[in-house]
């Protein structure tokens, strides 16, 4: 029996010689790709067919058996199936609508998998005809767009969802996906905004709605002009805007929350005490377990919002009562067991109820809180690409954040504190910070505090210099913003002095294993003016006298590994070769660093010598920095407050276009039009009809 009839829906059998009766669907489809006209016969034969239950499988595999001539010799009969299908669209009858929502799905999905290597057009003109193409597109469009809209069930607005869902990730690269002209033409950005603007449909819709435009947005994105880019930029209705940050919100705080029970679960019970007995030996294995696949396509439907909306970052900083899905009763989301955690939507019970029951020492929360603890935990664990990609979009998210005004203003605001806990990456020589202990601080604090934990945490051998750059660049944008407005931040800033240091003796460390794949001169460059900012300007953001005082103990403390770092870019600049010219622009950015180590050191010894101390406090170092800062001459360095803008092309293209293929396939794997939700959704509506 062939792969195609095993898929056909047995009935019964008569006897063993005889062969077993197929389904009246099955029978039906055979007459499609069959030479004639099905309707030939049987005049009522379309109507007959939407009533029947579909089957996908079998459809779709008849599809994909489908050879080069019997495409040819059958063509009329799929563009007949496919123009039937968009009108049964229109039909009262619900089960109808179902069907013809199905049968589509399988069409699509079927002739692109059978025609992998065709082009666009080829496959547009087998499954509508190219002549009549645009017409049969812009009905489809406008039924699809008219049940999202209209007084539909829920369940016929998610199908609808699903096979727009279906038809943007048919291809592996979006972009390639000719189909997607005719949805760019006949738009349905507004029918995805009133899904988002309703509480109601929201709670039912929201998540595909979000994850289907962040999709739409990427549709060829660089090569012309994508009306969903142009249409999400200017959107303004704050319902709207509301809904979308809802969404995201919402899916990235299930995430935060299964990981944290995920992680509370490997450190209870035996295996805690044991790991507690034998010096935390087995961390690298507990780190394993939760390595958890991320949702980037929730992540990139921020990333667009974030991006092309200014109107957006006001969503960012609403505070709400912060969300324990624990705690509320969920409709289980029926998953397999090896769906990864976070891929899935929240469920239902989330997102349709607004006000949860809240724990009342609950704090006040936001979308940009939730966003900072899912990076904590995305950004410990780089080991592979997708985690690495995972890690830079949300690095790449928070370089947009750090550079619109808006948001670098409520980041900064003294009246808007928030304790922010963070996941920390397990480390020996650290204890675990405890949640109660964290103070509660504007908002910038916790962005400084991941880009300091990023930066202690991934000194390693398989360096992700991507992502360091992102990280002190993103220091850099908040460091200007403080200069600009003045804002004396009451941070331990020590903290990130110390990170830095210790990041420019790992370069050093490990110099020659780097250079081989690095050009870690512009990394130093970066680290090396963050200091020099510190020096230039910090008298204008650094919350008191002493903090200055401290960051040139800090300098002179740790002055050998300035020394040695001058030392090293001074050899590689005086010699000819690939790193000369980067190497001397360290060369000349460490002129004050070692003024500041020059001037200081002679005083800070002759100090000890008169008054015979051989190892100096603190405070006596301080004390001398103190009485000696009149006689440092320190030279005026241009441009120290100046950045490079993000832009995402033409830089950031070629990730993009990579993301943007992963959470594609993803999605495909994850659109369920099984004969599950086929019995369920049959149910419904033949009670209805």
């Amino acid at each position: 029996m062939s792969q195609v009839e095993k898929k056909a829906g047995l009935l019964r059998r008569t006897s063993s010689s005889k062969k077993p009766l197929k389904e009246k669907v099955v029978l039906m489809y055979d007459e499609i790709f069959a030479k004639e006209d099905p309707a030939k016969n049987n005049p009522r034969f379309w109507d007959e067919l939407f009533l029947m239950k579909v089957n996908l499988e079998y459809l779709e595999s008849k599809l994909e058996s489908v050879d080069g001539e019997e495409v040819q010799r059958i063509q009329d009969n799929i563009n007949s199936l496919f123009h039937h299908c968009v009108q049964a669209l229109g039909e009262e009858h619900q089960i109808k609508v179902v069907n013809a929502l199905q049968t589509l799905c399988a069409l699509f999905r079927g002739v692109h998998q059978k025609n992998k290597s065709a082009s666009g057009f080829d496959i547009i003109n087998m499954l509508m005809g190219f002549d009549k193409a645009e017409q049969r597109m812009k009905d489809l469009m406008e039924r699809l767009d008219s049940l999202l809209c209209g007084d539909s069930s829920e369940s016929l607005k998610s199908l609808c969802l699903k096979l727009l869902l279906c038809l943007v990730t048919v291809t592996d690269n979006i972009s390639q996906n000719t189909i997607l002209e005719y949805v760019m033409i006949n738009s349905i950005f507004e029918a995805i905004l009133q899904i988002l603007s309703d509480v109601s449909s929201r709670g039912q819709h929201g998540y595909d709605a979000v994850v289907l435009l962040a999709l739409l947005v990427n549709y060829r994105k660089y090569e012309s002009v994508n009306p969903y880019i142009v249409k999400l930029s200017i959107v303004d209705d704050e319902p709207t805007l509301d809904g979308m940050g809802v969404v995201v919100h919402q899916a990235l705080t299930e995430y935060n929350r299964q990981y944290k029970d995920k992680e509370e679960e490997n450190q209870g019970g035996f295996f805690s005490t044991l790991t507690s007995m034998v010096g935390s030996m087995f961390i690298a294995d507990v780190d394993e377990k939760l390595s958890v696949q991320t949702n980037e396509a929730i992540l990139l439907a921020l990333y667009e919002a974030v991006h092309l909306n200014r109107n957006f970052i006001t969503v960012l900083a609403q505070s709400h009562p912060e969300i324990d899905i624990a705690t509320t009763p969920t409709t289980p989301t029926p998953t397999t067991p090896t769906t990864p955690l976070g891929t899935t939507p929240p469920s239902l019970d989330m997102m349709n109820n607004p006000e949860l029951p809240l724990d009342p020492n609950l704090q006040t929360s936001n979308l940009l809180i939730t966003f900072l603890k899912y990076a904590s935990i995305v950004i410990q664990d780089t080991k592979d690409e997708h985690r690495l990609n995972s890690a830079r979009l949300c690095l790449i998210i928070l370089t947009c954040i750090a550079e619109d005004q808006y948001a670098d203003a409520f980041l900064h605001d003294d009246n808007m504190n928030f304790r922010v806990n963070l996941h920390r990456m397990p480390m020996r020589h650290r204890k675990k910070a405890v949640d109660k202990n964290i103070p509660s601080r504007p908002l910038v604090c916790a962005v400084l505090d991941l880009m300091v934990e990023f930066i202690v945490t991934h000194m390693m051998k398989d360096f992700p210099m991507d992502l360091y750059l992102r990280c002190v660049q993103i220091i850099h944008k908040l460091l200007c913003y403080q200069k600009k407005c003045r804002i004396r931040l009451h941070y331990t800033w020590r903290e990130l002095w110390s990170a830095l240091i210790n990041l420019l003796k790992f370069l050093l460390s490990n110099e020659t294993t780097l250079l081989a794949k690095h050009n870690i001169f512009h990394l130093a460059l970066l680290v090396v003016n963050l200091f020099n900012m510190f020096i230039t300007y910090g008298d204008t953001f650094l919350p008191t006298s002493n903090s200055y005082d401290e960051l040139y103990y800090e300098i002179v403390r740790m002055h050998q590994v300035f020394d040695n770092l001058y030392c090293m870019v001074l050899r590689v600049s005086t010699n000819t070769g690939q790193w000369k010219e980067a190497a001397s622009k360290v060369t000349h950015a460490l002129v004050n660093v070692r003024a500041i180590i020059n001037h200081f050191n002679p005083k800070i010894e002759s100090y000890a010598a008169v008054n015979h101390i051989s190892q100096l406090s603190e405070e006596q170092v301080l004390e001398v920095v103190r009485s000696n800062y009149d006689t440092l001459t320190l030279k005026l360095q241009d441009g120290l407050d100046q950045f490079e803008r993000y832009s995402e092309q033409p830089k950031e293209a070629a990730f993009f276009k990579e993301l943007v293929r992963s959470i594609s396939l993803n999605v495909r794997k994850n659109v369920s039009l099984n004969t599950l939700s086929q019995d369920v959704l049959l149910k419904e509506f033949s009670t209805i009809s």
